[in-house]
């Protein structure tokens, strides 16, 4: 999904028609009777050939207190600040009234892209009211009826230039990965610049210290924190020099245990949480000390590793914790026991409310980068190659015997390697392991996920297939982009 578009408005505008429409589905509850939705509901949207996430909300009610209405009002603005496009719904046979203008002055303040559209337009009982909605200032109102259908060409064109800006920042933001090698390439990483900075994305659950971390590092408050769990909702880029290096920080929604997240809107958030990580190329992962590599936590180093990234692991609130050994070597113990796939990645203590620790972090942040980056020669790998075969020969399955005649790295960002053998698919995943372990310890990449192929020996070209990307797990978690 390329966006999301909350719709909002007070009770009974057509907020929840509009929804089924976008959907194609009676997914929302509907009836003349205000009121009727009360959560947040997501869904896949489809106008003509665009795709996005669609959210229906509760209507804006004029409480603020801790009523139902008062916490529904909370909910939607939640949405509002959530969502890339927010469309305002007015009723166009109502008119205009005061809680209108309120909620116009409030999106105004929390979204960038607010399209106002006076429902209920069709035939001239409409007229008054979609003339009225010009007096809101929120640009000139589309005429629709949810209803029927109309107005959905005109909805359309305005998202369309919208949806490609959003293309666009995506694609200057994606960091460049697989990237295809040789070896007359040089060694060294790319020299990171203002324009293309060493992109970073902060994870973790809710309360972690995210957001406080990122304003420690950046020298200024920029983002909201406090002692609530779950203040960050949107996934936030933040350009920064940190000692001297250009960076970009993506802060990023908590995410929570799957059964927790009891609202439409915070699985959205771990959505976008999600999307910064596929956009980073150094994963951190901000644990707290006192509830460190619990089940969500786990699923997040998971994904980044299955993601191809590179993973810091940091251990935040170390000012509370009074007896640092003991605690510094059960949190490595449980590191090596819950994440094996992630061996040897760097684990940092920090304290974001008091800074200490940070420039052990910088440094974690720069060597995972330089890993991710890392080639090795052809040479250096068939010398480790026969290194490796003479210390623990491949099996004989069926009495085959397996030989294996040389590897190449074809790929680096995350290093990618490929071993010419024979009978590849008769190679048992115990002995591609050890192959793994090996290139980990040996070539010092710890903390970056490998990737490595059998090909069969026969098949002289092993870099033949290296420009075929596959669709990565998380892309198909967020779906398709629009063509």
């Amino acid at each position: 999904m390329s966006f999301t578009l909350a719709i909002v408005g007070r009770p009974n505008v057509g907020k929840s028609t509009l929804f089924n429409r976008l959907v194609g589905k009676r997914l929302a509850l509907v009836d003349d009777q205000p009121g009727v939705t009360r959560d947040l509901r997501e869904g896949a949207a489809r106008l003509g050939d665009l795709r996005f996430t669609v959210i229906d909300t509760a209507g804006l009610e004029e409480a603020t207190d801790e009523s139902l209405q008062g916490r529904m009002r909370r909910l939607t603005e939640r949405a509002v600040e959530l969502a890339d496009v927010c469309l305002f719904m007015v009723d166009a046979r109502a008119g205009i009234l005061p809680a209108d203008q309120i909620f116009a002055d409030i999106l105004r303040k929390k979204n960038a892209h607010v399209i106002l559209a006076a429902n209920k337009a069709e035939g001239r009982a409409g007229d008054a009211g979609y003339l009225d909605a010009f007096s809101l200032g929120l640009g000139e109102p589309l005429r629709i009826s949810a209803e029927h259908g109309e107005g959905m060409g005109e909805l359309l064109d305005v998202l369309m230039p919208i949806a490609d800006g959003f293309e666009e920042r995506a694609e200057e933001e994606a960091p460049e990965t697989d990237v295809d090698v040789g070896d007359d390439d040089e060694d060294a990483p790319r020299q990171l610049t203002r324009e293309k900075p060493l992109q970073i994305a902060v994870v973790g659950r809710p309360n972690a210290g995210k957001s406080t971390l990122i304003n420690r590092i950046l020298g200024e408050e920029r983002l909201l924190t406090g002692p609530e769990a779950g203040i960050t909702r949107d996934a936030i880029s933040v350009p920064t020099l940190w000692d001297g290096v250009p960076m970009r920080i993506f802060d990023t929604a908590g995410m929570r245990k799957r059964a927790k997240i009891q609202d439409k809107l915070e699985k959205l958030s771990v959505s976008d949480g999600l999307r910064a990580v596929r956009f980073a190329e150094v994963v951190v992962i901000l644990l707290d000390v006192e509830i460190p590599f619990e089940q969500q936590d786990l699923r997040i180093a998971d994904l980044a590793e299955r993601e191809g990234r590179a993973v810091v692991i940091a251990v935040n609130k170390w000012d509370l914790e009074d007896d640092k050994q003991d605690k510094l070597k059960d949190l490595r113990e449980m590191f090596e026991r819950l994440l094996p796939q992630l061996r040897g990645a760097p684990l940092v203590t920090v304290s974001a409310k008091t800074g200490r620790g940070l420039d052990r972090l910088h440094a974690a942040i720069l060597k995972a980068h330089e890993v991710w980056n890392r080639r090795v020669t052809t040479a250096q790998l068939n010398r480790w190659l026969t290194g490796m075969l003479e210390q623990h020969p491949p099996p004989a399955p069926g009495g085959r015997r397996i030989k294996m005649r040389y590897a190449t790295q074809v790929k680096t960002r995350p290093p990618a390697f490929v071993v010419m053998t024979s009978h590849p698919e008769a190679v048992p995943e115990s002995y591609s392991r050890y192959l793994v372990n090996g290139l980990r310890n040996d070539f010092d990449m710890h903390g970056t996920p490998i990737r490595l192929t059998l090909r069969d020996q026969n098949d002289r070209n092993p870099f033949k297939d290296r420009k075929k990307s596959q669709p990565s797990k998380l892309s198909k978690h967020l779906g398709k982009p629009r063509k």
